[in-house]
C-alpha cells in the first residue's frame, strides 16, 4: 500500500494522540519526520514511534521532497507562521484548530493555497467520528424535522490548574472561543448549515491568573483576550442559535450542545469527543439513547488528517476543509468584533457540507 508522508511541525501535548493514532491506527499514512523548537520533545517522539527522521527545523521538513503533507501542531498564535512557509514550500497542510489567530491571517493563507493550487485543511476533526457523524444522519433523515436552532455551552475555570503550559490560552489567538469554540461550531455548521450573520457579548472577568500546575505554578499570566463569551448565530436557513464559551465560572456539568427540530431535539456528544451519548427527544415519547451507526467513537485525532490524505491520493474533495475552517475562523472573529461594537457582523464565507462518513470500511482505511 502506498502511504501518504506526514512531516509534523511540533510536538508538544496534542502531539501525542497524533502520533498515535498515525501509527498505530490510520493505515494510509505515516509520519516521515518530525521538528521542534524544543529539540528533546522531537528526539523523544522518533525514539518512541521509530520515526525514520529528525528535522533540524521545520524549514529543513519543507525542503524534504518526500513530505506530502505538513502537520501543523504548534500554538495557535504560530499557525500562520508555520503554515504560510510550508504553502511558499509547495506543500499541502493540515493545521491544529484554528485555521489562524486572525481573519486577516486566515485569508491570506487561504489566498496562498489557492494560488497555489494546494491542500489545506485542518482540525477539529471530532465532526468526522461516530457521535456526530450519528447526528447528522438522524437530521438528514428528517427524524428532527426542520432546524429551528441549536444551543451550546462550553463552561469551566480554565487551564491553569492542570495544564503544563497554560499561558497561550490567554494570549493572542487564545481564549475560549479560539480555543474551544471550534469544535462547537465546526459541529454547528455541520448540523445546521452555514451561518450568515454573528452577534455577542464579551468579558474579561480576570485580568491576571495564577499557574498552580506544573512546571510552572506559582507564575502569573496577564490575560490579553476575553474569557466570556455570550454568543448568538443565524443560520442561512433561518435557524437561531446560541453558544456560550467561558473560562470564568465554576460548573460541575459537562458541555453541552443541542439541536431544536420541529419534530423534536437532538442531544449532540460534547463536540471536543468522537464518541457519544447522542439522546434523542420525541413529543410523546421518552428520551431515547441512540446507539452509534459510525465508527471511530474513541479518540480518533488525525481522522481528518487521514481523510485529506486519501482525497491527495484520489483526487475527491475532503471533509475537513479549509472552506470550513475559514467559515468557523469567520464566526468567530465575528464574534470578538461583535463584542467590541455592540452590532451584529455578517458572515460572508460558505463551505459545503462533505458527505458522510462511509460505516463500512474497515478501521484505519477511509473511502
Amino acid at each position: 500500500m502506498n502511504t501518504v508522508k506526514i512531516g509534523i511541525v511540533g510536538c508538544g501535548a496534542i502531539s501525542g494522540i497524533y502520533l498515535e493514532n498515525i501509527t498505530n491506527r490510520f493505515q494510509e499514512i505515516e509520519i516521515l519526520g518530525v521538528c521542534d523548537l524544543i529539540p528533546e520533545r522531537a528526539q523523544n517522539a522518533v525514539e518512541k514511534y521509530n520515526i525514520p527522521k529528525l528535522y533540524q527545523d521545520m524549514y529543513e521538513l519543507f525542503q524534504d521532497p518526500d513530505v506530502d503533507i505538513v502537520l501543523n501542531l504548534t500554538r495557535p498564535y504560530e499557525h500562520y507562521g508555520v503554515t504560510i512557509p510550508a504553502l511558499k514550500a509547495g506543500k499541502h497542510v493540515y493545521s491544529e484548530k484554528p485555521l489562524a489567530a486572525s481573519l486577516e491571517e486566515g485569508r491570506e493563507i487561504v489566498a496562498l493555497a489557492e494560488e497555489k493550487g494546494l491542500m489545506l485543511g485542518g482540525a477539529p476533526d471530532t465532526f468526522l467520528g461516530a457521535g456526530i457523524q450519528t447526528c447528522r444522519k438522524l437530521i438528514d433523515d428528517g427524524v428532527i424535522g426542520d432546524i429551528v436552532g441549536c444551543a451550546g455551552f462550553m463552561i469551566c475555570h480554565g487551564h491553569e490548574t492542570w495544564h503544563p503550559d497554560p499561558e497561550f490560552y490567554y494570549k493572542y489567538g487564545g481564549g475560549p472561543m479560539f480555543d474551544m469554540g471550534p469544535y462547537y461550531l465546526t459541529a454547528m455548521v455541520n448540523l445546521c448549515g452555514n451561518v450568515e450573520a454573528v452577534s455577542a457579548m464579551t468579558r474579561t472577568t480576570f485580568s491576571k491568573r495564577l499557574i498552580t500546575s506544573e512546571p510552572h505554578n506559582g507564575e502569573i499570566i496577564d490575560v490579553d483576550v476575553p474569557t466570556l463569551y455570550a454568543g448568538s448565530l443565524r443560520f442561512e436557513s433561518g435557524a437561531i442559535g446560541t453558544l456560550y464559551t467561558t473560562f470564568d465560572v465554576y460548573y460541575p456539568g459537562q458541555a453541552r450542545l443541542e439541536v431544536y427540530g420541529t419534530k423534536g431535539t437532538l442531544f449532540v456528544p460534547d463536540p471536543n469527543t468522537f464518541g457519544g451519548p447522542v439522546r434523542l427527544y420525541i413529543p410523546g415519547q421518552e428520551i431515547q439513547d441512540i446507539d452509534l451507526t459510525f465508527d471511530y467513537a474513541d479518540n480518533s485525532r488525525a481522522l481528518g488528517l487521514a481523510d485529506m490524505a486519501k482525497a491527495l491520493q484520489t483526487g475527491r474533495d475532503f471533509r475537513a476543509n479549509y472552506h470550513q475552517t475559514f467559515h468557523v475562523l469567520e464566526i468567530m472573529e465575528g464574534f470578538a468584533t461583535s463584542g467590541q461594537i455592540g452590532a451584529q457582523v455578517p458572515i460572508g464565507s460558505r463551505f459545503e457540507a462533505q458527505p458522510p462518513m462511509d460505516p463500512s470500511l474497515p478501521h484505519g482505511i477511509l473511502d
